[in-house]
C-alpha cells in the first residue's frame, strides 16, 4: 500500500543526489513527483546492459560449430567443453555478483561489468585470427566470457530497489525477459557478421573448406562497439541508490530450507535448459544435420523461450497457480524432448527442429512461473529475494551441463541418445517433485 509523506525538507528542485539520498518509492507524492522517471531511466539503461551481457555470454555458441570449418583442429569434446566454459564461469559469478549493488552501487557495478566484457571480446578477436592459436588459450579466453553471465544477478538485485511492490514484478520481469533476448539477438546477428567482409576494420577472414571467407573475429569485435556505447548510457543515466549491503553470511540462512533446493531443481530444468540449449543448438544441427542451413534460423528457439517468459508468470497469476502452469508446461517439455530424440535417430530435420522449438517455448513458460512460486513459497521478502538469486545461479549451470553432457555422450558413444536419456530422465524428475511437493492437493502449498 502507498503512503504520502511531506517533502517539503527536498525543497523546490532538489538535485538528483538529494532526491537518491532519500529514495522513497513507496510514498506515492514521492514516486509520481521524482521517482517514475528516474526508476525508468535505470530500466532502460540496466536492461538493455543486460542484453549486451547475454549477447557477449552465448556469441561463443556461435562461433564454435565454425571453428574446425576455419581451419582450426579441435575434437567433439574439445568444442563442447569450450561451448560449455562460460556456462560454468557465469553461473559461478552469479553466487557472488548478487553483493556488488550493495558494496558498490548499482550505477558503478553496472558500469565495471560492463566495461570487463571488453576484455574477452577483444582478446577472442585476437585469438580466431590464427588458426595456431592453442586450445588452452581458448580455453582461458571463453572461460573469461562466462563473466558476462554473471552479470544477470548484479542486475536483478539492484533494479528492483527503483520501483514500489506494486511495480516490482513488472520491472524485473522487464530487466530479466528482455534481458535474454540477448541470446536470440546473438544468434541472428552472428551468420551476418561471419560472412561480412568487415577486413578493413576487424582483418582478415579465414578460408571455409567451401572456398569461401569466414570473419569469425567480426562477431567479437563488432560487439566490442555497442559495449562502449553502453558504458556511456550508464555513466550519463543510471545512480547509485542506497542499498542494503548483505554480507555472505546473511545467505546462509535459505540453505536449512529444503524448499530452496527444491525451486532450484525446478528452476533449473526451466532456465538451465533455456540457456544450456541455446548454448548447444549449433553444434548440435552442424553434428546431427551437417548437409541442413541452419544458422539464419538459429535465433528462433531463443527469441521463443525469452518472448514467452513474461507469460507464464502473467497466466499464473491469472489462475493463481504458478505450480500449476509450471507442472502442465513440464509435460509438454517431456513430450518435445521425446519428439526432439525421435527426430535426431530418424533423421528427420523438420520433426527435430519443430519439438525443438517447442522445448524453447516451455522453458520460458517454466521460468516465468516457478519465479512466481518463490514469494509464495517464502513468505519473508528478504529471504525470496535471497533464494531467487540462488536459484538464478545454480540454474545457469545449465549453460555448462548440457554442452558438457552432449560433448560426452559423443565422445563415449558416437551418439547424442545417452545424453536425452539423463535429459528426460531430469524432466520426469521435476515432475514429480513439482506435483508431490506444490500441486498436489495436500501438499500444503498454495503458489
Amino acid at each position: 500500500m502507498s503512503t504520502t509523506k511531506d517533502l517539503s525538507f527536498l525543497g523546490d528542485n532538489p538535485s538528483r543526489q538529494d532526491i537518491l539520498k532519500h529514495w522513497e518509492p513507496e510514498d506515492s507524492t514521492f514516486w509520481e513527483k521524482y521517482g517514475k522517471k528516474i526508476a525508468k531511466q535505470n530500466l532502460a539503461v540496466s536492461t538493455w546492459a543486460l542484453v549486451l551481457s547475454f549477447v557477449v555470454w552465448t556469441l561463443w555458441a556461435t562461433i564454435a560449430a565454425k571453428l574446425n570449418t576455419a581451419g582450426f583442429h579441435f575434437s567433439d569434446e574439445q568444442i563442447f567443453t569450450l561451448a560449455a566454459l562460460p556456462g560454468l564461469v557465469g553461473a559461478t559469478g552469479r553466487l557472488f555478483y548478487t553483493y556488488l549493488p550493495g558494496l558498490l552501487g548499482g550505477k558503478t557495478s553496472t558500469f565495471i561489468t560492463t566495461a570487463l566484457l571488453l576484455l574477452p571480446i577483444i582478446g577472442l578477436g585476437n585469438a580466431l585470427q590464427d588458426t595456431a592459436t592453442s586450445y588452452d588459450t581458448f580455453v582461458l579466453l571463453v572461460a573469461f566470457i562466462g563473466i558476462a553471465g554473471a552479470n544477470f544477478s548484479a542486475s536483478m538485485a539492484n533494479i528492483g530497489f527503483f520501483f514500489p511492490k506494486a511495480n516490482k514484478g513488472l520491472a524485473l520481469g522487464i530487466n530479466a525477459g528482455v534481458g535474454n533476448l540477448g541470446v536470440s539477438l546473438i544468434y541472428l546477428t552472428a551468420p551476418l557478421l561471419l560472412g561480412w567482409n568487415l577486413s578493413g576494420l576487424f582483418g582478415a577472414g579465414l578460408p571455409a573448406a567451401d572456398g569461401s571467407l569466414l570473419y569469425l573475429q567480426n562477431v567479437c569485435y563488432f560487439w566490442a562497439i555497442p559495449t562502449v556505447l553502453t558504458l556511456v548510457l550508464i555513466w550519463l543515466f543510471m545512480d547509485n541508490l542506497p542499498l542494503p549491503k548483505q554480507s555472505p553470511k546473511s545467505i546462509l540462512s535459505i540453505f536449512g530450507n529444503k524448499h530452496t533446493w527444491l525451486m532450484c531443481w525446478i528452476y533449473t530444468c526451466g532456465f538451465g535448459s533455456f540457456i544450456g540449449f541455446s548454448a548447444a543448438l549449433g553444434l548440435l544441427v552442424a553434428k546431427e544435420f551437417p548437409e541442413v542451413s541452419f544458422s539464419m534460423a538459429a535465433f528462433l528457439g531463443p527469441f521463443i523461450g525469452a518472448g514467452v517468459r513474461p507469460l507464464g508468470g502473467w497466466l499464473s497469476d491469472k489462475i493463481n497457480s504458478g505450480s500449476r502452469v509450471t507442472l502442465l508446461s513440464l509435460f509438454v517439455m517431456l513430450g518435445a524432448s521425446l519428439v526432439t530424440l525421435m527426430g535426431i535417430q530418424a533423421h528427420n530435420f523438420i520433426m527435430f527442429f519443430g519439438s525443438f522449438l517447442l522445448l524453447f517455448l516451455t522453458t520460458g513458460f517454466v521460468n516465468g512461473a516457478s519465479f512466481r512460486m518463490i514469494p509464495y513459497i517464502f513468505n519473508n521478502p528478504f529471504h525470496a529475494s535471497l533464494v531467487t538469486g540462488f536459484t538464478a545461479a545454480i540454474a545457469a549451470y545449465g549453460a555448462f551441463l548440457i554442452p558438457k553432457i552432449f560433448g560426452w555422450s559423443y565422445s563415449s558413444y558416437q551418439s547424442v541418445t545417452p545424453a536425452f536419456y539423463i535429459l528426460i530422465a531430469f524432466t520426469v524428475s521435476t515432475i514429480i517433485i513439482t506435483w508431490y511437493f506444490y500441486d498436489r492437493k495436500n501438499s500444503g502449498q498454495h503458489c
